[in-house]
């Protein structure tokens, strides 16, 4: 017996990204654009960097408050009262260790061995990966893809819900496909989960990468202050700072201790002084994202008319996030397709199987970088598609 058939099954048994695999192929190919990952191609901003170079000078280097320096509890309570029309405690965030942390805290408040959690599907494969993980069984309910875009059946969802089941996880706008719920879903979808008294964790990290005109709809919306809803989201989408590893989680203060319990067993807290880039990006960068938005939206609009022409792709724009998860006439194996694009129009892309059995025979491309690389990785794939 190995050393590895003695560890815990759930870990032993954790799946191997499917993104991955295609990116470790392709990562050193010279010309190649990488499309494959859910990031930017911009740096973090200098007022971002700024701010935590000086937290840095000032010696802010010894362990810290494990819920979040008050500072930036109270800047996120202020950026969600900007965004969200509603008056927010500072007792109600936790910041994190990026958005992974804070799904995996939500996980641990709310599930365990032999504990459903159902979730929609194609998704990003993360949330299920981390259910296993802590013991619980991940349930897919697939999203339908009609003419007018992709949508949930609310009615799936409660087919699915047995009396193991404690979770629902909803995440919209959505990766891989940019679906949104619209207001509507939300109330059935809060509905379902009072009724059966199960918790919604709520990934709504792409709210303001919208196109709508405004952010897309939110369970803030419409929830109610006791409603067991559990918010997880991260600064790395909206100020470009997937590296930074900070996020937050939303609850309702009564469970902050718990919160903070759970951290100072995993983690003890987010160093200080990239809370303080945090708190800029907070106060400061509405403009950058907004400006980021727009430029997505202009990729967006770009890379769907040209895979259009093509006349072999089938998709529905997105109307939020930043990715197009589209499939090609006659491709059925989405990750032998992706190493073929690697090899013959260097281009990285995301095989849809990598998001769950709903997503095979699609491939997610992520077009939140500059305008000309966007351009033409297109082109590149157009010519592909047309070969194939």
């Amino acid at each position: 017996m190995s050393l590895t058939d003695m560890l815990r099954a759930e870990a032993r048994l954790a799946p191997v990204s499917g993104i991955e695999a295609v990116a470790n192929y392709g990562r050193d190919r010279k010309g190649l654009i990488p499309l494959w990952a859910g990031e930017g191609d911009l740096p973090t901003p200098d007022f971002i960097n700024a701010a935590a170079m000086r937290g840095l000078a000032d010696g802010e280097t010894f362990y810290t408050w494990q819920a979040g320096i008050p500072e930036l509890r109270a800047a996120l309570a202020r950026y969600h009262k900007r965004h969200f029309g509603l008056a927010f405690s500072p007792d109600e965030f936790i910041v994190t260790i990026g958005g992974m942390q804070a799904i995996v805290l939500a996980l641990q408040a709310t599930v365990g061995a032999g504990d459903e959690a159902i979730y929609l599907d194609p998704a990003w494969p993360n949330f299920a990966g981390a259910a296993g993980v802590a013991g619980a069984v991940p349930v897919p309910v697939p999203l339908i893809e009609g003419a007018n875009g992709w949508y949930c059946d609310v009615a799936r969802v409660e087919a699915a819900v047995t009396p193991r089941t404690k979770v629902i996880f909803v995440n919209t706008p959505a990766n891989p496909t940019g679906w949104t719920a619209d207001i509507e879903t939300l109330k059935a979808l809060l509905d379902l989960a009072r009724k059966h008294g199960l918790w919604i964790i709520a990934d709504e990290i792409y709210a303001l990468f919208h196109y709508g005109g405004r952010r897309a709809p939110s369970f803030m919306d419409i929830m109610e202050p006791e409603d067991k809803i559990l918010f997880v989201n991260t600064f790395s989408k909206n100020w470009a700072m997937t590296g930074w590893r900070v996020g937050w989680l939303r609850a309702h203060p009564s469970l902050g201790r718990t919160f903070e319990n759970l951290i100072q067993y995993s983690s003890s807290g987010v160093a200080q002084f990239l809370q303080r880039g945090a708190i800029a990006a907070l106060d400061e960068g509405d403009a950058f994202l907004a400006s980021q938005v727009e430029r997505a939206q202009r990729a967006r609009d770009l890379v769907c008319r040209k895979l259009a022409e093509t006349g072999k792709v089938r998709f529905s724009v997105p109307p939020g996030a930043f990715y197009l998860f589209f499939s090609v006439e006659g491709m059925k194996d989405s990750t032998r397709a992706a190493f073929d694009i690697v090899d013959k129009a260097s281009v990285g892309l995301a095989p849809g199987v990598a998001f769950g059995k709903a997503g095979e025979g699609h491939l997610r491309l992520c077009f939140h970088r500059r305008l000309d690389q966007v351009e033409e990785a297109a082109d590149r794939l157009a010519e592909w598609i047309r070969k194939t």
